[in-house]
């Protein structure tokens, strides 16, 4: 049915505690700070209001929320390379750590350790964020392949069947950009894009399986997260209500933001983990293939991209602005 194992999954998920429990600070954190932000536009709105009608108010207080909550989506749109860097790619150092089964070093914290690995891999946030940015492409072309060989079989009704296929591999391969770069930290490359460049080509190659096995995670963790969503629909429908003119789809939003911060500090590390398990067991003794090097070339301008970006770095080593700013 699937390749990882559920029960080592959540064993190192408890054995990296520090970090779970950074992640729940960070995300809960962005989730209360929506609610907040868009409280205070609310209530900046019930200000303004008050110099008209009771129309005027509605209206005002309405627009103050999502001014609120569109003012701190912005901040959150700026900061979003700096969490993964910081938080995501932090965890990821710490669970190969144990998944090659290696005692963290002594008299060091896990975020401390995590974060000295994963800066002498990747320098700069920018370039960690470029690199992800780049995979995330590559993915969506390998996705694309699927439903290309789909759409060809003389089956009625295939071409919807594609369709929904690729909707749902979309949703399931956001848990596999962060095992890809899971692979550049893992091999102690120098060069983190010709690592990456590598670690998707071996993605390709197993494809099948990489992609059966992000299925089945996309199932459990949406679902968890739907129940989620459902358990905060009541506790958020409350922060509406306190809320000054409290609007009815705000406990729905609310809601949503909770459930996503639970499927992001929780959900999403437990997911990594399991993709982590299946992609260095299914690669482990393999090369990486030309013949699907040239397949992705084919695929995909973001891969491309990427191998022009290593290309550039092994030739200019002496030049790191250069290759940050490629």
């Amino acid at each position: 049915m699937w390749d990882f194992s559920i029960g080592s999954a959540l064993g190192m998920m408890v054995r990296t505690l520090p970090f779970i429990v950074l992640r729940m600070a960070v995300y809960f954190g962005i989730a209360v700070g929506y609610v907040l932000v868009t409280g205070m536009g609310a209530g900046i709105g019930y200000g303004i209001g008050g110099f008209g009608d009771e129309g005027f108010r509605a209206g005002s207080i309405i627009w103050g929320g999502f001014a609120g909550f569109g003012i701190f989506g912005a901040i959150m749109y700026w900061a979003r390379e700096y969490i993964l860097y910081l938080v995501k790619a932090g965890h990821i150092a710490v669970l190969i750590e144990l998944i090659d089964g290696n005692p963290m070093p002594q008299g060091r914290s896990q975020v401390a350790h995590a974060t000295a690995v994963v800066k002498q891999r990747f320098p700069q946030a920018s370039v960690l964020f470029a690199i992800d940015q780049l995979i995330k492409g590559v993915i969506r072309a390998i996705t694309g392949l699927m439903r290309g060989i789909l759409t060809i079989l003389p089956v009625p009704g295939v071409q919807q069947l594609a369709s929904i296929l690729s909707a749902f591999l979309r949703v399931a391969v956001g848990f596999v950009d962060e095992v890809i770069l899971a692979y550049a930290i893992r091999t102690k490359s120098d060069d983190a894009w010709l690592s990456a460049k590598e670690a998707l080509v071996l993605y390709g190659q197993n494809y099948k399986t990489m992609l059966k096995n992000a299925a089945w995670l996309a199932i459990i963790v949406y679902g968890l997260s739907f129940l989620v969503f459902v358990i905060m629909l009541t506790p958020a429908a409350l922060v509406v209500y306190l809320m000054p003119g409290a609007w009815a789809a705000g406990g729905v939003v609310f809601a949503l933001l909770f459930a996503w911060s639970v499927k992001a500090a929780l959900l999403e590390p437990f997911a990594i983990t399991c993709m982590m398990q299946v992609y260095f067991k299914t690669i482990e003794g393999q090369q990486p293939d030309p013949e699907w090097e040239a397949k992705l070339e084919q695929m995909s301008g973001k891969f491309r991209k990427l191998k022009e970006r290593a290309f550039g770095a092994a030739e200019a080593p002496a030049e790191p602005a250069a290759v940050h700013q490629a």
